[in-house]
């Protein structure tokens, strides 16, 4: 199927590895320019060249931590410089500490509304005017599993990431005439660094060892496996697709069946 999005500009936050970078795969393998940003250096190149050799697409790497409004403004500025203005964004950021209600502070709470919803706010605000004024635009945040069934031990994530997503709501109604779709992917377990390094903290509290909590996520999601970063690419890239233009205000899992709402 052609997505439609040959030569369309995506950007993709947080995307040298894991469920950021699967996405700008799939993006650039449909034929879009892609911007890549994250804070590592190193990593991001190294991602840009594999993504560009693997895809022949055009990729850009840009250092930025989407927590600076300062990085994010400069993001915007450059990409709209040298590829014009973005078409396609995918928010996405790294998940806050994990831990419970009693163990948060003040500044921990603060530091997940800047990670997670903040960053969010104002990456769609830097690029909406364009998509509103070319009356195209598609906007896809990563946000969790957790706004549909609250993970124990994640108080920061499960609430913060709820805000994303209603945030997006509210959003996609007030663009949905204009062209912009808004939608929110969430991702289960999936194979990232994110999710080791949970499990890794959950058997460190429970003494266990790390291959037993991984295990017991597993018995937990009816397919029998965790998903892969790939799989969750094809979504974003569908949502960000011709196609895709009837589907917005979306909250859509990418879980194997573990999520057992009706919603």
């Amino acid at each position: 199927m052609d997505l439609g999005i040959r030569d369309r500009v995506a950007l993709v936050a947080a995307a040298s590895r894991g469920l950021g970078r699967a996405a700008a795969e799939a993006l650039a393998a449909e034929g879009a320019r892609v911007a890549i940003a994250a804070r590592g250096e190193e990593v991001l190149l190294a991602a840009a060249r594999e993504i560009g050799a693997s895809t022949g697409a055009s990729v850009m790497p840009v250092v930025a931590d989407v927590r600076s409004p300062q990085d994010l403004e400069a993001l915007v500025a450059r990409v709209q410089r040298e590829y014009g203005g973005v078409d396609i964004l995918v928010n996405n950021a790294g998940g806050p500490k994990p831990g419970v209600f009693s163990q948060m502070s003040d500044e921990d709470w603060m530091a997940a509304v800047e990670l997670n919803l903040l960053s969010t706010i104002r990456l769609t605000r830097l690029v909406l005017p364009g998509m509103r004024e070319r009356g195209w635009g598609r906007i896809i945040n990563i946000t969790s599993i957790a706004v549909k069934q609250p993970i124990p031990n994640l108080i920061l994530s499960n609430a913060v990431r709820s805000g994303v997503v209603a945030m997006a709501r509210t959003l996609a109604d007030e663009v949905a005439s204009e062209g912009v779709t808004v939608n929110n992917v969430c991702p289960g377990y999936m194979l990232t660094d994110r999710v080791r390094s949970l499990n890794e903290a959950a058997a460190r509290a429970e003494g266990l060892a790390v291959e037993e909590v991984a295990r017991r996520t597993v018995a937990s999601i009816p397919v029998g496996r965790m998903g892969r970063p790939e799989e969750l690419g094809a979504l974003i890239a569908f949502l960000s697709s011709q196609q895709a233009a009837y589907v917005t205000g979306a909250t859509i899992q990418m879980d194997g069946g573990q999520f057992r709402g009706l919603m």
